[in-house]
């Protein structure tokens, strides 16, 4: 039965992970893996998460299913973490929320609840976007087509072109996937008033936007980085969001994310949840119990959440140091290149501006594993490694 088959080409990026692993040379440096890493290049647990954990093995007496949406205490969680605690929306019911395997989870559900229930809807994607968007997307039956994004003259955003695009060929009922934050890959973010020119948008074609935030927390903090979210939440009739916990928890492996549905009503609310659910249980049945209930015995207790609040801050301030810091040794390595944008990106990623040729001269060069689009991931400079980093590109770039 399997005679036909061929082997298709895996992911490169996890491809680029086994090939820094194989990788003798001792100052290899992986900016490749989408992870937080701490400065000796490790991803740890949080201490708010280890105090969590311990919590739980004291306390819990079952792993039984919790049933198609998780723990149902979950929901207000997630609704109040994406869209604040005292937000209006949430006192309406038109809005709810289900515990997901990551954030993918999340936005395999949000795939197939479009496909089955919005017949013709394409999906609008920035050009670029996180690589396995247009996979889960694709796996649905859904159309995936994408608008400008990122200028690489100029490493910025190309806003007006992405309007005029949208407005020129997105047609009625099409879904518009925007990045809440810490755009992965560019870190190139949309500002405030570009996401009040997007609502506006939305409203008058009418779109149904879908967000996708992954990243909470490593901008410019957990409520700065989703004010242009709720901004749009509070000014359209409906809307999915797809948030993720694996970061800003560092809980990866815990596969621990949410999806919301926000309706005109709340009976369009719950009929939508209602479908939601069917797509649910027709994918994995029911979500991992750990990841939640960590999350949820942090949010639920004061000082575990107030320290959380502090490691998140940290991870941050040490990623946007890194920038600044990446930005002022390249300058003073004496690269011809003006790499100073680096600095007012964020999240985790940066599109470095790197050519596909410099890319793979340093990777066979000098064993730095950077992603052919030059994307790197900022998290795995370390003040170990930044000098050889930063010499290494000098020397690529001249």
């Amino acid at each position: 039965m399997f005679k036909h088959l061929q082997v298709v080409p895996g992911d490169p990026l996890l491809a680029l992970i086994v090939a820094h692993q194989q990788d003798p040379n001792p100052k290899k440096i992986d900016l490749g893996v989408g992870v937080y890493k701490d400065d000796n290049g490790h991803t740890p647990i949080l201490n708010s998460v280890k105090k969590a954990e311990a919590i739980l093995l004291e306390q819990e007496d079952s792993k039984s299913y919790q049933g198609v949406y998780g723990a149902l205490e979950f929901e207000g969680l997630i609704k109040g973490l994406v869209l604040g605690e005292n937000n209006p929306l949430i006192q309406s019911g038109h809005v709810r929320s289900t515990q997901t395997p990551g954030g993918t989870g999340a936005l395999k559900v949000a795939a197939d609840f479009i496909s089955a229930n919005l017949s013709g809807a394409r999906l609008w994607v920035s050009d670029p976007t996180w690589g396995n968007h247009k996979s889960i997307f694709d796996s649905a039956g859904v159309e995936v087509v994408d608008y400008p994004y990122y200028d690489s003259a100029t490493n910025g955003l190309r806003f007006d072109d992405m309007m005029a695009k949208l407005e020129a060929e997105a047609k009625q009922g099409d879904v518009l996937l925007v990045h809440a934050c810490c755009h992965n890959p560019t870190g190139i973010d949309l500002q405030l008033d570009h996401w009040k020119v997007l609502t506006d948008f939305v409203n008058k074609r009418g779109l149904l936007p879908l967000v996708d935030a992954a990243y909470q927390g490593f901008g410019d903090g957990l409520d700065e980085d989703l004010a242009g979210l709720r901004h749009m939440a509070a000014n359209v009739q409906d809307m999915l969001i797809a948030n993720s916990f694996s970061k800003n928890f560092g809980i990866y492996r815990e596969r621990c994310g949410g999806l919301s549905v926000i309706a005109a009503s709340a009976d369009e609310a719950n009929a939508a949840f209602s479908i939601i659910g069917q797509a649910i249980r027709a994918n994995y049945s029911m979500p991992p119990a750990h990841g939640a209930a960590v999350v949820y015995t942090i949010m639920n207790d004061p000082e575990l959440k107030a320290e959380w609040e502090l490691e998140v801050t940290g991870m941050r301030d040490r990623i946007n140091g890194l920038r600044h810091k990446l930005v002022a040794k390249l300058a003073a390595s004496g690269v011809s290149k003006d790499f100073s944008f680096i600095k007012d990106q964020r999240g985790m990623f940066s599109y470095s501006g790197l050519t596909l040729e410099q890319v793979r001269k340093l990777r066979s060069e000098y064993s730095i594993y950077i992603a052919d689009t030059g994307r790197m991931s900022v998290a795995g400079v370390s003040d170990d490694n930044i000098d050889y980093l930063c010499e290494s590109i000098a020397k690529v770039v001249g």
